[in-house]
């Protein structure tokens, strides 16, 4: 899958656009709004937010605090195995040290995550500043003509790159868990 990005000032016109796209066989989990106006963007039947978690980089700060974690305490337990301290203190307190460092590492890394935004959105601070919103599409190969025939009929919409979307596994899982629930149980 290719992840296209969009900006645009007018969500009524993502609304449509967003439509359109699910008529042509883009399932709902392949298209998001990122905006600074979530409660404009929730007005809106078609248009759904990126998740409030994934605006900022929490979670890649949660993977970095945890190779950190697992290098400290990886270092603690080497540096005991090494030393004669287990023979003199046992080795609780060390192996109560690394845990504790690994954790806290963790936690750290969530912290400075929840400050920064998302690697991936940072390039649109200063249209998401002037009151624009990013349309992101994440589409198939065989989903790109579908895509570039919706787009060339708004005009509205300026194409601001692409990226790595996400795995194309995952997007169809929550469509098919949202599908099998909407209808199991309505």
């Amino acid at each position: 899958m290719k992840r296209h990005f969009y900006v645009s000032e007018d969500l009524d016109d993502l609304d449509r656009i967003e439509v359109e796209l699910e008529i042509r066989g883009v399932h709902r989990p392949q298209i998001h709004v990122f905006s600074r106006d979530d409660t404009a963007v929730e007005t809106h039947d078609h248009l759904h937010n990126i998740e409030s978690v994934f605006k900022k980089d929490v979670v890649h700060g949660i993977i970095v605090g945890t190779w950190i974690g697992v290098v400290l305490a990886a270092l603690v337990l080497i540096i005991t195995a090494y030393s004669d301290w287990p023979e003199t203190y046992t080795w609780m307190p060390f192996i109560f040290l690394a845990v504790v460092l690994f954790g806290f590492s963790i936690w750290s890394g969530g912290l400075y995550g929840i400050q920064v935004p998302h690697r991936d959105f940072k390039r649109f601070e200063s249209q998401l500043r002037e009151g624009k919103h990013v349309f992101i599409v994440d589409v198939d190969p065989e989903q790109e003509s579908s895509l570039a025939r919706v787009v060339e009929r708004h005009p509205g919409l300026q194409l601001a790159g692409t990226g790595r979307a996400t795995p194309r596994w995952i997007v169809m899982g929550q469509y098919n868990i949202k599908k099998f629930t909407s209808e199991t149980f309505p």
